[in-house]
């Protein structure tokens, strides 16, 4: 009897499948249909927001458990609802989390339940048009101007850059060279701000119904109610914040690789070449047993660290390793599956094929696979 791919592991109890089976029905009705229609314009509606909304999902990183967000990861990707996904993470692991750890109980109130409510969706704004992985070039500035805050710059590549209506903006609050790592904090832009302006929704070679922006700053005038935690605090906090981040590009590329996979064991089952499925020549068996092979390892190695995670074991290095690892393997696994697909895997109409697209910027977005494997480097070395 053939294994199935998609069997509960051991990371998962009850509770657990019980909401696979809600997400499984949201993403059915309300995701799935409109794939194509979102593809095309570039952008997802509300109403899906909403309805994660009403199903509890967009709240699931604060509850203690985040195998609950890998239920929600590992369902979109069975679907190849990947754009919805990675709107979904960026709100639910990056923005909100530093929201809700960083803000005071006014802030919280302001903003949390509609985050969590669907009603106001999340994004963070790093990079800018000269700085990636690179945080400590930033330009971005937010200048004291008597009792609040001026705020001047450009950020780009940011996600659910065009839907957001609260920004977490990194910018630069204290230009002298001596102040290090304390020279950045936090701030809350909101939709509707003087001086906040979106720029193009930019056209990306996958993840196309997921809006990416670049976004602007002319003199965006800022109150001490819009700094998110300590003036000068901004790099640390982003340092705590990234390992959470990183696990969930972790978990959805062992997702996309679990589904790429999948695809491909039904398409070698059924399609025929030299008069018998491709299944029956050895070099797809050898293939086929190269990436589950690969993909266990990887699996067995995230969902430890998510377990770590829920314990507050999880290091920055960690989260590096899980994210460098399970992103390669995931483009790894892709691009065979489209080998074993021949001309049907060229094809957009085919999962495979937009799988193939979208997986290709996961080895570089939350940090490039190079700075991960420095971060791992310096830990092993013991060098700076």
């Amino acid at each position: 009897m053939a294994r199935d791919l998609w069997a509960r592991r051991s990371l998962f109890g009850d509770d657990h499948e019980d909401l696979r089976a809600s997400v499984r029905e949201l993403l059915a009705r309300a995701v799935v249909p409109y794939g194509e229609e979102w593809d095309s314009a570039g952008i997802i509606p509300r109403a899906p927001w909403l309805a994660a909304g009403e199903l509890g999902l967009l709240g699931l990183a604060l509850e203690g458990d985040y195998a609950f967000r890998c239920v929600v990861i590992e369902e979109c990707a069975r679907v190849g609802a990947t754009s919805y996904s990675s709107g979904l993470t960026v709100h639910a692991d990056i923005a909100l989390p530093y929201v809700v750890d960083m803000a005071t109980p006014a802030q919280r109130e302001r903003w949390v339940p509609g985050l969590t409510s669907g009603e106001l969706i999340g994004a963070i704004a790093m990079t800018e048009p000269g700085t990636g992985s690179d945080l400590q070039g930033i330009r971005t500035s937010a200048r004291r101007d008597g009792d609040g805050w001026v705020l001047n710059g450009a950020k780009t590549f940011i996600t659910n850059g065009i839907n957001s209506d609260v920004v977490v903006v990194v910018a630069r609050t204290d230009p002298s060279p001596e102040a290090g790592s304390r020279a950045f904090s936090l701030f809350v832009v909101e939709r509707g701000m003087a001086g906040f302006e979106r720029g193009r929704n930019l056209d990306k070679v996958g993840l196309k119904a997921q809006d990416t922006a670049e976004l602007f700053f002319d003199e965006v005038r800022l109150t001490d109610e819009h700094v998110l935690g300590e003036v000068g605090d901004g790099f640390r906090q982003l340092m705590v914040h990234l390992p959470l981040e990183r696990i969930g590009i972790a978990v959805t590329a062992c997702a996309g690789a679990r589904a790429a996979l999948s695809w491909t064991i039904d398409h070698v089952r059924e399609r025929t070449a030299f008069g018998r499925p491709i299944a029956g020549f050895q070099n797809t068996q050898f293939a086929i047993a190269e990436m589950a092979t690969a993909l266990d390892v990887a699996q067995a190695y995230v969902d430890q660290a998510v377990l770590r995670l829920d314990r507050g074991e999880l290091t920055a290095v960690d989260a590096a390793q899980a994210k460098w690892w399970a992103t390669e393997m995931h483009k790894d696994v892709v691009d065979r599956c489209v080998q074993l697909f021949g001309g049907y895997g060229y094809m957009v109409e085919y999962p495979i094929a937009r799988a193939y697209l979208d997986t290709r910027v996961t080895t570089i977005y939350g940090g490039t696979t190079e700075i991960m494997k420095q971060i791992v480097a310096r830990d092993v070395l013991g060098v700076r």
